[in-house]
């Protein structure tokens, strides 16, 4: 075997058996070690605690019985308890279609067409404000991307207070918004759970004692979670004492057209404010009153002194958005801009949205008078003076679990049910239901 050194193996033949062993042996010092698990970072993080309405819908999906009922979700239903598309939104759906419009980025501001028609939707086609051009509205991500920028503006800007105060009880969203944009949580009484009315008096009391220059946040209209609203006159009231304690008002108005099914009505405590001198901001969405709740169409406007002020504060507005989300989301912001600039889509919706509000004033209607047919001795007509998707029924934790599990009804424990999941077909189980445990 010439060239065949020493210690070669002759192709084809088996090696020596020390030769394997040692192979073996070098393959097994060239393995990596696993290496030992590293501490993990995140060791600290706690689990969180339930969002306390989604834990209700997922308790509600496990539930067998035919009967149950989701009275938990914030989101419209028809009277088959359906989803509801409204028919105006698949027509401007269907026109963006036949366009072939692009997908390209929206400018920081948003869609103009959109944010132009949601100022006049909020302000008024007649009001100075929008008429002088003194108010700047940029797109934001439905109703709490909105109130997020707002949070954000006035943290970086109001430098007169960081504190905001909030009705008691308020959307359990707020406090998160603005505690999370670095400002301070305060309340003001409200609601008075003796009545299952508003606490007008409390109310006035406690605003006429926050420190001047703080930020008071108002539900313009369709107050979540109680249903309740201030009248006119006591808006007039609540205005007049803002105006002397020299207030910054920030307006969420997420229900616009939803509440009374009139969209002049449902904004006409912004639009009164702002008559009165009171320059307000002011959050508005498209997901309850156009349906567009997975679209995330909503507006963020700051009402100025005058059209320079205006253009200052929207470069600003736009400073703060580029390291948020950069541009927002383009579809529902076009499908919103369309209805609205298009006079028969416009009318149509208006006719929609009404029959949206006309339905959940019927469920409130019909509850109360089923629950007379029970035999019931409560007064409850707070359920029909309440307006809006939500209602506070009045109901204590230990009736609201005893619905739950006795009749597979899923509500938040404080009693607040969402209106639009009660349909003709299930009006009377509840007013049964109820009935049981209140009786």
């Amino acid at each position: 075997m010439r060239g065949a050194g020493r210690g070669a193996v002759v192709r084809g033949a088996r090696p020596p058996a020390a030769a394997m062993a040692l192979l073996h042996t070098r393959r097994l010092l060239a393995a990596p070690r696993l290496a030992a698990r590293a501490s993990s970072w995140w060791s600290h993080v706690e689990m969180g605690p339930p969002d306390p309405i989604l834990g209700v819908t997922e308790a509600f999906k496990r539930d067998t019985n035919s009967k149950k009922m989701n009275l938990g979700v914030g989101a419209y239903r028809d009277d088959n308890g359906k989803p509801y598309v409204l028919n105006c939104v698949r027509k401007a759906e269907a026109m963006i279609a036949s366009k072939k419009m692009d997908k390209e980025y929206l400018p920081i501001a948003g869609l103009a067409d959109f944010t132009r028609a949601s100022a006049e939707l909020a302000l008024g086609e007649n009001s100075e404000a929008f008429k002088s051009g003194r108010y700047v509205t940029v797109q934001g991500i439905s109703g709490t991307g909105s109130l997020r920028i707002g949070a954000n503006f006035l943290q970086r800007f109001f430098k007169s207070s960081r504190d905001v105060y909030l009705p008691k009880p308020s959307w359990g969203n707020h406090t998160p918004i603005f505690r999370d944009a670095g400002l301070q949580l305060q309340a003001y009484r409200y609601y008075d759970p003796k009545t299952c009315s508003l606490d007008f008096s409390g109310a006035m009391d406690d605003i006429s004692k926050i420190p001047e220059k703080s930020i008071i946040l108002l539900h313009a209209c369709a107050h979540n979670p109680t249903g309740v609203d201030p009248r006119q006159e006591q808006w007039k009231e609540l205005a007049a004492t803002v105006k002397k304690r020299n207030l910054l008002v920030y307006f969420d108005m997420a229900y616009q057209g939803f509440a009374s099914g009139d969209i002049n009505r449902d904004a006409w405590a912004v639009r009164y404010f702002i008559d009165q001198g009171i320059n307000v901001v002011l959050s508005q969405s498209y997901a309850k009153n156009m349906g567009l709740y997975g679209e995330r169409a909503g507006a963020f406007t700051v009402i100025c002194s005058d059209a320079e002020e205006a253009k200052r504060v929207e470069s600003q507005l736009k400073i703060l958005i580029r390291p948020m989300y950069s541009n927002p989301p383009l579809n529902g912001a076009r499908i919103a801009s369309i209805i609205l600039n298009t006079p028969d889509l416009r009318k149509e919706w208006l006719v929609e949205v009404k029959g949206m509000a006309d339905r959940i004033i019927s469920m409130r209607t019909q509850l109360v008078s089923n629950l007379k047919k029970e035999g019931s001795s409560h007064n409850w007509q707070h359920i029909t003076d309440q307006i809006g998707m939500f209602c506070f029924t009045g109901l204590k934790p230990e009736q609201v679990e005893r619905l739950t599990k006795e009749f597979s009804i899923y509500m938040t424990k404080d009693g607040r049910i969402s209106v639009a999941g009660v349909t003709s077909g299930n009006v009377g189980y509840l007013a049964h239901a109820i009935h049981q445990v209140t009786k």
